[in-house]
């Protein structure tokens, strides 16, 4: 109980609330598409905060394969975290709309793509035909 609050549950009240307090606070203009930029953030990092709580212990920063996942999130997504955290971030952009956050978010998006192919060979070296048939029904 204590390691899912630690892991999951209290990363994701503050992380909530930090995100409305930069809605309310933060820079860049107070208009329809700054609450797009809200709902995208919150569900983003809402998304994020489910698949780090799926993968549990088998969460890693460096690619390791130390369980193949395959249910919940992930019996979609093979990489929810970069799809969810990049959503997020496109939340605090359209918020912000400052430009050098949109290059930015343009320069993550073939790194996060070479992370997840990178993270792929790992975990099929590891897991063989199991893991391309899990690629070859889910999406990224």
């Amino acid at each position: 109980m204590r390691g899912d609050f630690l892991r999951v549950w209290g990363p994701l009240v503050l992380g909530l609330y930090a995100i409305y307090r930069v809605f309310t606070g933060g820079p860049g203009p107070r208009d329809d598409f700054r609450t797009v930029g809200l709902a995208l953030s919150l569900i983003g990092f809402g998304g994020v905060i489910l698949a780090r709580f799926t993968l549990g212990k088998s969460f890693s920063v460096a690619a390791r394969a130390r369980e193949l996942v395959t249910t919940g999130i992930y019996s979609r997504i093979r990489n929810p975290i970069y799809i969810f955290g990049m959503i997020c971030f496109a939340g605090f952009w359209a918020m912000f709309r400052i430009p050098a956050m949109g290059l930015l978010f343009l320069m993550l998006i073939p790194m996060q793509m070479w992370r997840a192919k990178r993270e792929a060979r790992v975990l099929e070296e590891k897991f063989g035909e199991e893991y391309r048939r899990y690629r070859a029904r889910t999406w990224f």
